[in-house]
Parts: C-alpha cells; sequence; structure tokens
C-alpha cells in the first residue's frame, strides 16, 4: 500500500491537463510508441473534435522511483464549469491533485473553484505551470500569483512544458514524494467506493471503484449498500490503457468491477460495495448529489420511440452521472423527459450523445429552471415549478421566487466597463471587485440563474475578446417580478414554447420570440397568426402570409363579379382551412428561441 499513488489533474479549461496526462503515460513507459496519439485518454469523438475532455478517465502506471516500483492512479479531470460534478467525484477517491495553470493565462476562475474543492477533502496540492515553452508565457509573474493563491514556497511550483516534455520527471517526482500513500485497512471488511461507470452492450457494466478498506478477490460474493443487491464479481482488474484482470486488488488501489448487471438502475455512482459474508456497516460518505441548474424536455420525434428513448438515457446517465431525467408530457410534443443538466453544454452534449451513440433524434425544449410559487391561501406551501405549465393562476399567486448564483467573472482590467454592462442587463448586482494584480480584476455578481442558462457565456467571452473567465455557485433562491409568457400560433397555445420572464423584459422578449418564430415557420395556404400573450393580454402579433392561388386565371376578361365570385369562395375555403389547418413547427423553431440576441 506505501507504494500506492492515487491522483488527480484540476485546471481550468485549456490549460493541459489532457496533454500533461499523454506525457506522464509516454515517460511511465504506459502507452507504447504505435498506441501514442493526443489527448490519449480521451475516447469519446466529441471530446477529440471539440478538444475538451467532458469525462473523467482513469488509468494506472507504473513508475521505478530510487529503485522501487511504484503505482500511480492518474484521473484526468474535465475543465469546464459543466462538468464539475466529474472533477467533484474523481477528488473522492484521490489523495492528491496537480494543480496546473497555464503560463500566459494565469489563474482563472475554475482554476480557484476546483483547487477549493480539492482543499476540502484535504488533498495535497502539487502545483504545475505549464505551456513555458510559449512565447507569451510570463513565467515569473504566474508563479507570484500561484504563490499568493496557496502560500506555498516559489521553489514548490514545478515549471513544466507538457507540450515539449520539460519538467514531466519533476511532476512524477514530487507526486511520489508528496502525494501521501492511501490509508485504510487491509483485513477490515471490504469497503469501496464507485466513482464511475460505463455500459458495455457485450459485458454489462463496468463499475469502477477504490477501495478503502479491505480486498476483493474475483468470484467473491459482493453487495451494494445503495440497493442491497448481491452479485458475483466475475471479472475484477486494473484499468491500463486496455483493461487488466487481476485476482485480487489490495486496499487503497482503483480497479473496474463486471459483475454482468445489465440494468442500468441497479449500479449508482457514490455507492459503496462489501461482501455479503462479511459486510460493512457503514457506507462511505461519497459526494453530494448532483444539483441540476437548467431544466429541458427532451422528446423523441417519433412517439413510438419513447420506451427506446428511456433506455437510451438510462445507459447514458451510467456514464454521466450528472443527468437527471423524469417523465412528463406536452399538449404538442406527446410523451418525453424531464431532463436536469448542469449547464447550456452540457445539454449540448447530452442531445449530440444521443444522436451518436443511440441513434436517437430528438426535440429539446426551451430550457428553463426551477422556481418556487407561493399561493395567497397558503403561503407556507412551496409549489415548485419545473415547467412553466406547472405556474398556477396569476389570480391566486402570491410570490414566485427564482435561483440566484453567485457569479466570479475573472477578467483582464481594459474589459471591466463591457462586463459589467452585460452583468447589469441581465439583472446581476455586484457584490464585490478585487485587482488580483494590477491587470486582472476579480468581479463578483448575484445573478438570477434564469439570465446565464442561454448566451450568457458565449457573449462574456466576445464582450472580453476571450479573457475572460466565469465559475459560479448557488446561493438560494430570492422573490422576484415573474410573468408566464405563452406562444400562440394559428390561436393554440404551444406549451413548449411558453417561459417564465421577468415583467420588465417580458414585452421584448414576447417581440423577438414572434419575429423569429415567423422567420422559421414554413409557409401554408392560410394566414397564420403568431402571438405571444401574458395571461389573456396580447403583447406582440407577427403574421405569416399565406401562399396565394390564383384562381381567376381562368377568367380572360369578362365581368368583374366573375372574378369576385371566385375570390369570395375562395376565401371561404381558406377560413375553413385555418380552422382546422395544422401548423408544423420545425425543430430549429424550439431551440432558436435560445438564440434571440444573433
Amino acid at each position: 500500500m506505501k507504494n500506492i499513488r492515487n491522483f488527480c489533474i484540476i485546471a481550468h479549461i485549456d490549460h493541459g491537463k489532457s496533454t500533461l496526462a499523454d506525457r506522464l503515460l509516454d515517460f511511465t513507459g504506459t502507452v507504447t510508441e504505435r498506441e501514442k496519439q493526443d489527448q490519449l485518454l480521451d475516447n469519446m469523438d466529441l471530446e477529440r473534435e471539440r478538444g475538451i475532455t467532458i469525462k473523467s478517465h482513469a488509468i494506472q502506471m507504473e513508475y521505478d522511483h530510487d529503485g522501487e516500483q511504484y503505482i500511480l492512479n492518474l484521473i484526468d479531470t474535465p475543465g469546464h464549469v459543466d462538468f464539475s460534478y466529474e472533477v467533484s467525484r474523481s477528488i473522492a477517491a484521490c489523495e492528491g491533485a496537480l494543480l496546473i495553470v497555464d503560463a500566459a493565462q494565469s489563474i482563472q476562475a475554475q482554476t480557484i473553484s476546483n483547487l477549493y474543492l480539492a482543499l476540502e477533502h484535504d488533498l495535497e496540492i502539487i502545483p504545475v505551470l505549464n505551456k513555458i515553452d510559449l512565447p507569451a508565457a510570463n513565467p515569473e509573474a504566474v508563479t507570484d500569483d500561484i504563490v499568493d493563491l496557496l502560500g506555498c514556497d516559489p521553489s514548490e511550483v514545478i515549471p513544466a512544458s507538457a507540450k515539449t516534455g520539460v519538467g514531466i520527471q519533476e511532476v512524477l517526482d514530487a507526486i511520489i514524494e508528496k502525494v501521501p500513500a492511501p490509508k485504510g485497512e487491509p483485513k477490515a471488511p471490504l469497503q469501496a467506493l464507485i466513482f464511475d461507470s460505463v455500459y458495455n452492450p457485450f459485458r454489462g457494466v463496468e463499475t469502477y471503484f477504490r477501495v478503502k478498506n479491505g480486498e476483493i478477490k474475483k468470484g467473491d460474493k459482493i453487495k451494494f449498500l445503495a440497493t442491497g443487491k448481491d452479485y458475483f464479481a466475475d471479472e475484477i482488474g486494473t484499468l491500463k490503457l486496455k483493461q487488466e484482470p487481476k485476482k485480487v486488488i489490495g486496499t487503497g488501489d482503483v480497479g473496474y468491477l463486471i459483475t454482468g448487471i445489465k440494468d442500468a438502475r441497479e449500479v449508482k455512482v457514490g455507492d459503496t460495495v462489501t461482501l455479503t459474508e462479511n459486510p460493512t456497516q457503514e457506507a462511505i460518505e461519497g459526494f453530494e448529489d448532483v444539483k441540476p441548474m437548467v431544466f429541458a424536455g427532451i422528446y423523441p420525434v417519433d412517439t413510438e420511440d419513447y420506451e427506446e428513448l428511456r433506455a437510451s438515457m438510462e445507459k447514458l446517465q451510467l456514464n454521466d452521472a450528472s443527468l437527471v431525467f423524469s417523465p412528463e408530457s406536452s399538449a404538442a410534443l406527446g410523451f418525453g423527459f424531464r431532463c436536469g443538466f448542469l449547464g447550456m453544454l452540457h445539454l449540448e452534449i447530452i442531445q449530440e450523445r444521443l444522436e451518436r451513440e443511440f441513434d436517437m433524434t430528438v426535440i429539446t425544449t426551451v430550457p428553463n429552471v426551477s422556481y418556487h410559487a407561493y399561493n395567497k391561501k397558503n403561503p407556507d406551501e412551496v409549489i415548485l415549478v419545473n415547467n412553466p405549465s406547472d405556474l398556477p393562476d396569476p389570480s391566486t399567486l402570491d410570490r414566485v421566487e427564482e435561483p440566484y448564483i453567485k457569479a466570479a467573472i475573472i477578467t483582464k482590467a481594459d474589459y471591466v466597463g463591457s462586463v459589467m454592462s452585460l452583468c447589469i442587463e441581465k439583472r446581476g448586482q455586484i457584490t464585490n471587485q478585487t485587482y488580483l494584480t494590477q491587470d486582472r480584476v476579480e468581479l463578483s455578481f448575484d445573478m438570477p440563474l434564469a439570465e446565464i442558462v442561454f448566451d450568457f457565456y458565449d457573449r462574456l467571452k466576445t464582450v472580453s475578446r476571450g479573457y475572460a473567465s466565469f465559475d459560479y455557485a448557488p446561493i438560494g433562491m430570492r422573490a422576484s417580478k415573474l410573468v408566464k409568457v405563452d406562444v400562440l400560433i394559428n390561436g393554440n397555445s404551444v406549451d413548449a414554447l411558453s417561459a417564465l420572464i421577468h415583467a420588465d423584459n417580458a414585452y421584448t422578449i414576447g417581440k423577438k420570440m414572434c419575429e423569429k418564430l415567423r422567420t422559421l415557420i414554413p409557409r401554408q395556404q392560410f394566414d397564420i397568426p403568431i402571438q405571444a400573450a401574458i395571461g389573456a393580454k396580447i403583447i406582440s402579433r407577427e403574421t405569416i402570409k399565406a401562399l396565394r392561388k390564383d384562381v381567376t386565371a381562368k377568367c380572360y376578361g369578362g365581368d368583374i363579379s366573375r372574378k369576385r365570385k371566385l375570390l369570395e369562395k375562395q376565401k371561404k375555403g381558406k377560413k375553413r382551412m385555418r380552422q382546422i389547418g395544422n401548423v408544423e413547427i420545425p425543430q430549429q423553431a424550439f431551440m432558436a428561441v435560445l438564440k434571440l440576441n444573433d
């Protein structure tokens, strides 16, 4: 046990985590020349295309240090704020963390947020200054920033370049010397924490675990504490580049377990595995339950695919424990699921993965957040409003509360003005402004979560020319003046397009929605009115003009009354058509509502 080291890599997005992981694998000889490729641990097509890490990836390395053989278990984590749940899970399975800071970009919002997460779990932090080979790098100034943040000695910051391989030896030595060996009782009953799982169509659910106490042998009868079910450990092993089966996995080590479970609901990330015959009495305190920030409905294009979509979502949930969903139905779209996501990028990735990995084409409704409503009759009873259609009648409504977040934005001093005006436009209130250095400012805002859901992150990057970094944490509910804006198409309300909007912005957003939908809905044989309404009051209207068929073409000259008769007949037909006509709303109309500012 004394020769095992479990550590993860944490950093802001694009500071070089995956590249550093590649170099560590090269240096320890874990991968051969033939297996080498960039972003080696990112095995999803989406991760490679976008150049981001979406999943945590675990891998085991062996390394000789001063004549002793060490086992290093590395977990590479994502850097984007939407995938912070993956980071919290990998931190729960480690004793140390490499904190990577880009020598050109210095400390960013996610760097600080991930660092605090690691310090809460008492992890040993090893600061690494990456990308020192870049022409724009400023190693001395950034080292000073790291020293200020961590309170460490400047000599403890390891200068490295994951691209060229500089400083990799020093990083490995620091891991062995500074990261503590795992603690645990090899003789105690088995206690192992599940920190990840994937679905394999041939072998069922593969569970990744970290042993805290005791040991697990191949063929053992094991029990999952959360579900109380028993299984046999058909295969256990360690996670090299390919899985390596083993006979036994001891205290402090990380491995995988295959029990032939086919039902995705039987495995819960954060659960404790123990032996059936000699069970542990207490579950490991894993990590807190995920709190989804953004909600959206996901519906199959064809209602018959509902069960297939449910199976796909369950398999996806295994691989991404931060996805939460429950069944719901909509008058416009039929049966589907109400899903909770950690942010808009997370929503986009899930939609893309459903299409790629499971061939499911889905319709996504307008994302929104969860509100609390209170009735006048019973002002203490909370009514949870996940969907605008759940909002009680305005005449009985006492108040509506919406979730607020504390946003931390770190930017260059030149862009403070434009960042502030963006946040104030999004109903933010500034609470603090700190100069980290002469040129870098940290701004703190209290903002409604609903305002940052759609396009806030993109616009923040635009106004700051890509320099601003953003992180947020929920701070509770606050009362707010919200109204429900309905969209009526041809006189019928489309529930999938309804939205809860602050009263001050309702008119402008309603107008923009109608204008946008007018360009997206195809023309029919009859006029289609598109209206935005608050209750019974129409606040905006656009009309899609009918395609006109020339019924008078066969009248050559002659009396005007003949033409009028034909036109009157056509008018009656169009009126009847409009009463029974059905307007098809294309998929992009549901998503276009998000990009109203484009």
